[in-house]
């Protein structure tokens, strides 16, 4: 009985690898950020949060400049996407400000989450698309997951930089996370970053604007993060402005 030929030995470099490492990394501090929630450490399980939509943002882009990335990479990059962005935030507000209403708040929760979950796939099958893949826009349709998850902490970040108790009624939590959910799924155009430029002779100006928002973050990382969540719904209602029909005209 001969035996079937084998299969080529394929091998990754380490710098190959590293794109999938960052998403497992995103997805460990995803998970970790909710065992910091169930325990009470709430601080550190939204720095957890930060930390994985940062990573998010670089396991993508350094695929694309190493060559490495795959299909296999794209999946488990939008897994990470749903535990990170749809999983822990909710459940990390739930355990914060909305145990005590307990079955109406686990609707909100329910209702991000769901929420969640159907923007990325809309977003993966868009992209999978032909249209999808022919349309590099400015413009994303409804809220992205991370920026949804940023969103949705903003209760948080409000209460943090003051304190460590709620600011806001648990009533008043729930229905903003449940709205938050909403915008991810609508079709209120977000204006996508990945598409800006700067010029030439302002990037001077952009990296001391960088430089001055890192600081303050390190020195005011909650009330920076207050500001940079308002300035992103102000982005937001600038591009439904200007996405008008006739807003042009």
């Amino acid at each position: 009985m001969t035996r079937p030929p084998r299969r080529p030995r394929t091998e990754f470099s380490i710098t190959n690898l590293l794109p999938n490492m960052l998403t497992v990394a995103a997805i460990c501090a995803g998970l970790t950020a909710i065992r910091f929630g169930v325990d009470g450490n709430y601080e550190p399980a939204v720095l957890l949060i930060l930390l994985a939509a940062v990573l998010d943002g670089l396991d993508g882009r350094l695929a694309r400049a190493l060559g490495s990335d795959s299909e296999m990479g794209a999946e488990l990059d939008s897994l990470a996407d749903f535990l990170n962005f749809g999983v822990a935030p909710p459940l990390i507000l739930y355990f914060w400000a909305l145990q005590d209403m307990r079955g109406a708040a686990w609707i909100s929760v329910l209702v991000f989450t769901v929420c969640c979950v159907v923007r990325l796939a809309r977003f993966n099958a868009t992209s999978k698309s032909d249209e999808g893949a022919s349309k590099l826009s400015e413009f994303f349709t409804g809220v992205p997951a991370p920026a949804g998850a940023a969103l949705v902490m903003l209760p948080m970040f409000a209460s943090f930089s003051v304190g460590e108790e709620p600011l806001f009624p648990p009533v008043l939590i729930m229905l903003y996370m449940m709205g938050v959910g909403l915008l991810m799924i609508s079709r209120i155009p977000t204006w996508s970053f990945k598409t800006a430029r700067v010029s030439r002779e302002n990037v001077k100006f952009f990296l001391v604007g960088f430089v001055a928002v890192v600081a303050a973050l390190f020195t005011f990382a909650w009330t920076t993060l207050v500001i940079l969540c308002l300035v992103y719904v102000g982005v937001v209602i600038w591009a439904l402005l200007m996405r008008r029909p006739g807003a042009g005209s």
